[in-house]
């Protein structure tokens, strides 16, 4: 990993455009040093050779061309889904529970931490788009809730 400081103005400028244009997460890559920087998880630095792209990658497997379905629950990062808080566990959430707004619904392992993905909204669990164990994109389709 590069040694090199954190551009604190830079933070600022990307966390000021993840504002203005709506997004949950920016990558900006100089010299082979990235940093990512996202609504739910604040800025990483990594050494390593990143790959661009020209736009958000993973469209939702469900998405229609009118968007994802009302209540859907999105990905804010690239990461691996696990429903339940353990291996082997009881799932966090089940098709037909009453969830509470802020309530964590699954958690998404991305660069070896663990990251609740909470309820935007009250409501019950309808469908469970994502699987166990399995990766997921960036704005893909969790789960819906009503």
């Amino acid at each position: 990993m590069g040694d090199f400081g954190i551009d604190d103005e830079l933070v600022r400028r990307l966390a000021k455009l993840l504002e203005e244009t709506g997004l949950n997460e920016i990558e900006y890559e100089r010299d082979g040093e990235r940093i990512r920087v996202n609504r739910g998880g604040g800025a990483t630095v990594v050494g390593a050779p990143a790959v661009v792209h020209a736009a958000p990658v993973g469209v939702p497997a469900v998405a229609q061309p009118d968007g994802p379905p009302q209540g859907a629950v999105l990905s804010p990062m690239v990461g691996t889904a696990y429903l339940s808080s353990e291996p082997g566990g009881k799932p966090l959430v089940a098709v037909g529970d009453r969830v509470a707004q802020g309530q964590t619904l699954l958690i998404i392992e991305a660069m070896k931490v663990m990251n609740p993905i909470p309820a935007p909204h009250s409501g019950t669990v309808k469908q469970i788009l994502a699987a166990d164990g399995r990766p997921v994109e960036y704005g893909e389709v969790l789960l819906v809730i009503d």
